[in-house]
C-alpha cells in the first residue's frame, strides 16, 4: 500500500550530505523526510572512508609491531588473520550506522527504505521496503556516486574487484594490480603491501596522485618504491584474461603482466539516472552532474543537489559542509558556499594531506610566492617517535604573507592539516602562524617552522645562503 505524506523538507541519500541536512533542516524546526535505497550513512560509512580506514588502521599497527625493535621491543613471529581483520571493519561499521539511525530518530526525522523519483518539482515517489508519494516544499538530491565500471574488463567481484568488492576480501591474494593511481588506487596499495602483497599500481597517467602536485607525487612515489609498490605510468590496459592461474593484463604497446587479482580504480560515476529529473524541470550537466549555485540551489527554485552528484569536490565532509548550506538555504536562510580551503587526506604509508593551492597551481595563477617547507628529520618530536619521513609545506605571498596553501606527508597528516585549512579559511598570514605559540614537542611545530621559512627566518633550519 502506498501512503501519502507531505513535509517541509525531502532529501534523497542518506550520506554524509544528505543525513546532515536532514539534521539541520530538523534543527530548525522542519518536518523532514530521508530516503534511502540501501544503508543509512552511504558509500562514505559503508563502502567508503570508515571501512577501509577501519583496515588501514589494522596495517598501521602491524607496520608498528614489525619495526618495535627500534624501540627496544621484542616480538617474535608476528602473524596476522585477515579475515578477522575484515570482520573488525564490518563490526565498525554495524556500530556507528546504528548510532546514526538513533541520531535520526533522536531528531525526528522520518526515513523511508526505497528509490526515489520525481512525480514533480515538489512530489516524490518511494519504492522498495516503504512505498510512499512524498509531497515536499523543499527537496534536497545527495544520491552520490558509485564505481566506474570499465567495459573491457568488467568487475566479476571474485577475482576483478573495485573498491567496494575490495573491501570484502577475508584471503589477500599473492599479486594485485590496482589499475588507477589516484587517492583510492593509492590507499589499497599501501593496505595491501603492508600485508606482504606484491602490488604494482597501473597509471595511465604520467605519474599517481597527479592531481596532488607534483611534489606529493614525487614524495609517495619514492615512498612506494622503498616498500616494494611497483609503479607502471603512462600505461593503459587495454584487456583482461581469465585463466586457471590468475589474470594476465594486457597494456596498451604490447606488454602484459599476470597476477591474482585486480582492482579496478579509475574514477566514478554520478548516480542520477532513475530520478527522473525531467519531471522536475532539471536538465543533466557533464557526466550526469547537476549544476548548483553557491547556495546549492539548482536551476529549479526550491530543488537543491549537494555532494558527489554536484561534481564539485567528491569528499564526503564536502558533502556534509554543503548540506548544511543547501538545508540553511531551504529553511529560509541566506548561506553561500566557497571551495579556497578544502582539506583533503590520502591515508596512505605515509598519510598525505593538503588544502588551498600548491606551488605549481599558484605559478599558473601568476601569484608571486614563497615555499616554505620542513623536513620531519629536523623535528624533535619526530625523532622521538621514529617518524622522520617527511615534510611540511606552506604556500604564501610573497608580499603580503597571506597563506594559499599547505601541503604535508607523514605522521599524523591527516590530524595537522586542520590547522592550515582554519588558516586558509580565514585568511591568515605567515605572522598569525608564527606568533601563535605551539606546544613543544609536537609534530604540528612543522608548520611554524616552515612558516619561519617562508618567511625567511628559520629558527631550528641553516639560513639560505647568500651569494656574494
Amino acid at each position: 500500500m502506498t501512503s501519502k505524506e507531505k513535509f517541509d523538507l525531502a532529501i534523497i541519500g542518506a550520506g554524509p550530505g544528505g543525513y546532515v541536512a536532514a539534521i539541520k533542516g530538523a534543527q530548525m524546526g522542519k518536518t523532514v523526510a530521508l530516503i534511502e535505497k540501501k544503508y543509512l550513512g552511504g558509500t562514505c560509512l559503508n563502502v567508503g572512508c570508515i571501512p577501509s580506514k577501519a583496515l588501514l588502521s589494522n596495517a598501521s599497527v602491524f607496520n608498528k609491531i614489525k619495526h618495535a625493535e627500534s624501540f627496544g621491543i621484542n616480538v617474535d613471529n608476528v602473524t596476522f588473520d585477515y579475515g578477522k581483520m575484515k570482520g573488525r571493519k564490518d563490526d565498525v561499521v554495524t556500530k556507528i550506522r546504528g548510532s546514526l539511525g538513533s541520531l535520526l530518530k533522536s531528531n525526528g526525522i522520518k526515513v523511508f527504505q526505497g528509490t526515489a523519483q520525481f512525480e514533480s518539482p515538489k512530489e516524490l515517489k518511494v519504492k522498495g521496503e516503504d512505498n510512499a508519494i512524498i509531497q515536499a516544499d523543499k527537496i534536497i538530491i545527495a544520491t552520490g556516486s558509485e564505481p566506474i565500471d570499465v567495459p573491457a574488463f568488467p568487475c566479476d567481484h571474485e577475482r576483478i574487484l573495485n573498491s567496494t568488492s575490495a573491501l570484502e576480501l577475508t584471503e589477500l591474494p599473492k599479486s594485485m594490480a590496482i589499475i588507477g593511481g589516484g587517492y583510492i588506487g593509492c590507499e589499497f596499495a599501501s593496505l595491501f603491501a603492508e600485508f606482504g602483497v606484491k602490488v604494482t599500481i597501473v597509471e595511465a597517467l604520467p605519474a599517481i596522485v597527479q592531481a596532488q602536485g607534483k611534489t606529493i607525487s614525487n614524495a609517495l612515489t619514492s615512498a612506494f618504491k622503498k616498500q616494494g609498490i611497483e609503479i607502471k605510468t603512462d600505461t593503459a590496459v587495454e584487456k583482461i584474461d581469465k585463466n586457471e592461474s590468475g589474470l594476465t593484463l594486457h597494456f596498451k604497446g604490447g606488454e602484459s603482466m599476470n597476477v591474482d587479482k585486480v582492482i579496478v580504480s579509475v574514477g566514478r560515476r554520478l548516480n542520477s539516472k532513475g530520478l527522473n529529473l525531467e519531471k522536475a524541470g532539471i536538465k543533466e550537466g557533464p557526466k550526469g552532474a547537476i549544476e548548483v549555485n553557491e547556495r546549492m540551489e539548482t536551476h529549479v527554485p526550491g530543488i537543491y543537489a549537494i555532494g558527489d552528484i554536484t561534481a564539485i569536490a567528491m569528499l564526503a565532509h564536502v558533502a556534509s559542509h554543503q548540506g548544511i548550506v543547501a538545508a540553511a538555504n531551504a529553511c529560509g536562510q541566506d548561506a553561500h558556499l566557497h571551495y579556497n580551503a578544502i582539506p583533503a587526506v590520502i591515508f596512505t604509508h605515509p598519510e598525505i594531506a593538503m588544502v588551498g593551492l600548491t606551488a605549481e597551481e599558484s605559478e599558473e595563477k601568476g601569484l608571486n610566492i614563497n615555499v616554505g617547507t620542513f623536513p620531519f628529520q629536523a623535528l624533535g618530536k619526530s625523532v622521538a617517535t621514529n617518524e622522520t619521513n617527511g615534510f611540511a609545506q606552506v604556500i604564501s605571498d610573497k608580499n603580503t604573507g597571506e597563506i594559499y596553501g599547505a601541503q604535508v606527508i607523514g605522521h599524523e597528516a591527516s590530524a595537522m592539516i586542520a590547522e592550515m585549512a582554519l588558516a586558509i579559511n580565514n585568511e591568515l598570514t605567515l605572522d598569525c602562524v608564527i606568533d601563535t605559540i605551539h606546544a613543544h614537542p609536537t609534530i604540528p611545530e612543522a608548520w611554524l617552522e616552515a612558516s619561519l621559512l617562508a618567511n625567511e627566518t628559520p629558527i631550528h633550519f641553516p639560513p639560505k645562503k647568500i651569494k656574494p
